[in-house]
Parts: structure tokens; C-alpha cells; sequence
């Protein structure tokens, strides 16, 4: 990493997330079931983001992604008392951690040792994924080649810009694929890093910019990708 997190950009007590409306507190507790099945439709396209980005390759070969959205929901059902005692984040916020940690369980059952460094638990802040988000920025960033040749070159070319990817922070790394990748809004991207809103808003601003540059300097043809 070439950059740390200042910590005036963490958010303040006064500034920390205050959890979930009171009105959906409510209804989890009257209609757990039902609500907490419209909460997760109503975000699964994100969701389905998060698994289809982080998912390791050889995984995704086996695994459908809504078969891990299928087991994070049933997940979430056993979890949500736990929840309802200190709802301390938004409901989207633990139900995207919640699809997190499925993930993880799923790499292990399929990568066995392999994913012994993934780490045993996701935190909110600070999530340990099977594949880093470097590896995934670079493969979702690379032109598509479906030739047999093509597939060399892709892959040559992911692992080179992986690495210079790497040469941000992680924290920024995350912004990019918070905001882009997975579609969080500003508001919520602070409350995955713990950060707050306008510190968020910056990092995510610099962190673009950065990108582009990496981009560019990886390859022209890669600075007109889908980061815009």
C-alpha cells in the first residue's frame, strides 16, 4: 500500500451509523420473515454484484451465484435475532456482510487449505475475501477476448494491472469497488469502512482518479474501460 488511512477520516461518534429505522425494526419483529425477505429483494441485484465480483474463478465454474444469495438469505433467517439485538448498522449493511461471510463459507468448502488465509470471520470494516479486490478490479477492468490467444493475453494482462492496482490502498481499492462494482450509494460505502460521508466522498474521488491512471498507464485501451 502506498497510502494510509487518516484517522480524521473515520467517523466521529456523533457521526457513527445509527442503525435501521425504527419502523423496520418494528416490522422485523412483528413480520421477520416477510420483511426480511422484501429487504433482500429489494437489494439482491446488488448482492448478486458483490458474489459475481468477489467470487474466485474456479469457483464460479461450480458454483452459481444465486445459490450463494439462496444460502445467505436462510443465513440471515437464523442470524436475525442476533441482529435485533444491537441493530447497530443498516439492514443492508448486515445483510451485505452476511452474503460476505456466505461467500467466504462457499470458497472453503470448494478451495479447501487454499483458503486458509482468507480469514474466519467478515468484519464490517474491514472484509478478507478469497480473492482480492485487486485481482477482481483487474479482471472485471480487462477487455474481453474469447479467442484461445486472447484468453493468454487477458490473463497476462490481469495479473499486470493486479499488480499495479495493488500499488493503491486498500481502503481505496475497496471505494472503487464499493461504489462501482456493487452499486453502494456514498452513505453507505461510509458505513461499510467505518468511514464518514464526506471522507468517503473524497477517498472515492481520488481513488477514481487514481484508477485512471493506472489505466492508462497499463494500457490506452483499458483507460477507456467502464470506469468513467
Amino acid at each position: 500500500m502506498n497510502e494510509d488511512t487518516s484517522s480524521s477520516e473515520y467517523a466521529s461518534e456523533s457521526e457513527l451509523p445509527l442503525g435501521e429505522t425504527p419502523e423496520v425494526l418494528e416490522r422485523l419483529r412483528t413480520d421477520a420473515q416477510q420483511t426480511l425477505a422484501d429487504a433482500f429483494t429489494a437489494h439482491r441485484e446488488r448482492f448478486w454484484n458483490l458474489v459475481s465480483f468477489r467470487m474466485h474463478h474456479r469457483v464460479a465454474a461450480r458454483v452459481d451465484v444465486d445459490d450463494v444469495l439462496q444460502e445467505a438469505f436462510v443465513a440471515a433467517g437464523l442470524r436475525l435475532e442476533h441482529y435485533l439485538r444491537d441493530p447497530s448498522f443498516s439492514l443492508f449493511v448486515w445483510l451485505r456482510m452476511i452474503v460476505a461471510q456466505t461467500l467466504i463459507d462457499v470458497h472453503r468448502r470448494h478451495m479447501g487449505t487454499e483458503m486458509r488465509d482468507a480469514g474466519r470471520e467478515v468484519s464490517i470494516a474491514s472484509p478478507r475475501f478469497p480473492q482480492t479486490t485487486s485481482v477482481s478490479l483487474a479482471g472485471h477492468l480487462i477487455s474481453d477476448q474469447t479467442s484461445p490467444s486472447g484468453v493468454v493475453v487477458r490473463d497476462e494482462s490481469a495479473e499486470k494491472l493486479a499488480a499495479a492496482i495493488e500499488t493503491m490502498s486498500e481502503i481505496d481499492q475497496e471505494t472503487i469497488a464499493l461504489r462501482h462494482f456493487e452499486g453502494l450509494t456514498n452513505r453507505e460505502t461510509a458505513e461499510v469502512l467505518g468511514l464518514s460521508i464526506t471522507a468517503a466522498s473524497n477517498r472515492y474521488v481520488r481513488a477514481l482518479g487514481r484508477l485512471r491512471e493506472i489505466l492508462q498507464e497499463s494500457s490506452p485501451e483499458n483507460s477507456s474501460s467502464e470506469i468513467k
